[in-house]
């Protein structure tokens, strides 16, 4: 047990994608190597509670758990790495390595990762600016316009002034864009709070939809004749693309209710697109990732134009989902690394950079 790496999972969170991180820990746990790991699995409930372990139980198996009367747990940030009750008499469990299987707010966009970095634990996944910039969409393109990468033309509507001006900006926007479009909240993942608007009513709907998850709402052009495509990256400082995957979604567009409901979308591996052009999307999904300055995995999705083969960068995903029917670990199953296999590389690539950073001083 001694030689075992002490693996701390987080999983649920406070965020619309709750359900979404259960499933992921629940696979998770399902195939890490116990040879190898010991687990201390940590739920978190939709009100922001680390749980007991009794409860992060309940949560695994039921998928949910009632908020009143909870035991709550705290990260002890004073850099020894531990987990512990505020009240009750659970031992004290020295964490090797977090593994924050959080989408969404509060768990992937930064806000943890500076937890994290202030209790000097090691952890996988991106950092507190990779985290942040890979969540907001609107950074996140400025950081893609940055590095030349082709994207759709979008605009940002503040929540506030939508609420103020409703009339002036459908009129700014139908001005610019010919329907339909896309409407996403700024900050979340997982296609929650996603719409498609094919005129005015719809697309009103479809910003008071996504208002209700973020202050800032994003309007996209169609990606019209394309196909939607996605690479998994994989590393730290030298960050390797998988085969490129093709969605083909089996609602009208791929949103939340195809990626983890209904189940009725085809994963298409490798996507039906020229070498050439899976070359190019390789090399287009690693600087994507460099470009957010992200660490350890993101998918990044892209658009490819059928009549002419033009690639569009969509977004990218620095914790992307891990349940069974999730592209990420399936493009990477594709391309020769296994479930098991991937969550131990991503563990590894935790603990590294963290090392890495124990050298950087932090007194004169």
């Amino acid at each position: 047990m001694g030689d075992k790496i002490r693996v701390g999972v987080l999983f649920g969170g406070r965020s619309a994608e709750h359900e979404v991180s259960v499933q992921s820990a629940q696979s998770m746990l399902a195939a890490i190597d116990g040879d190898k790991y010991e687990l201390v699995m940590v739920g978190i409930s939709k009100n922001g509670r680390w749980l007991t372990a009794e409860d992060t139980q309940k949560l695994l198996t039921k998928g949910q758990v009632e908020e009143e009367g909870l035991v709550p747990v705290a990260l002890d940030y004073l850099g020894t790495r531990e987990l512990f009750p505020i009240s009750g008499d659970g031992a004290r469990q020295a964490i090797d390595v977090i593994f924050p299987v959080l989408h969404g707010p509060y768990g992937e966009d930064g806000t943890l990762q500076g937890l994290l970095e202030l209790a000097n634990v090691a952890y996988v996944g991106a950092g507190v600016v990779g985290s942040a910039v890979g969540m907001d969409k609107e950074l996140m393109r400025r950081a893609f316009k940055a590095e030349g990468l082709p994207q759709v033309d979008y605009q940002v509507v503040r929540r506030s002034r939508w609420q103020k001006d409703r009339v002036g900006v459908r009129a700014e926007l139908e001005a610019r864009f010919d329907y339909p479009v896309f409407v996403k909240p700024a900050n979340l993942g997982s296609s929650v709070g996603v719409g498609k608007a094919s005129d005015g009513d719809e697309l009103q709907r479809a910003i008071d939809e996504a208002a209700q998850y973020d202050y800032k709402v994003m309007i996209e052009a169609e990606a019209a004749g394309c196909r939607e495509v996605e690479v998994a990256i994989l590393g730290n400082e030298d960050p390797q693309a998988s085969v490129v995957g093709e969605i083909v979604p089996g609602n009208e567009f791929y949103d939340y209710e195809a990626k983890y409901i209904d189940d009725n979308s085809d994963l298409i591996i490798p996507a039906r697109v020229a070498s050439t052009v899976q070359q190019a999307i390789q090399v287009m999904g690693v600087k994507a990732f460099q470009a957010v300055e992200a660490w350890g995995l993101s998918r990044v999705d892209f658009f490819v134009r059928d009549s002419d083969g033009t690639i569009v960068v969509n977004e990218i995903n620095t914790m992307p989902g891990f349940t069974p029917i999730s592209m990420y670990p399936k493009l990477w199953e594709a391309s020769g690394i296994g479930y098991g296999a991937l969550i131990d590389r991503l563990i590894g690539l935790g603990i590294e950079r963290h090392e890495d950073k124990q050298q950087t001083k932090t007194a004169r």
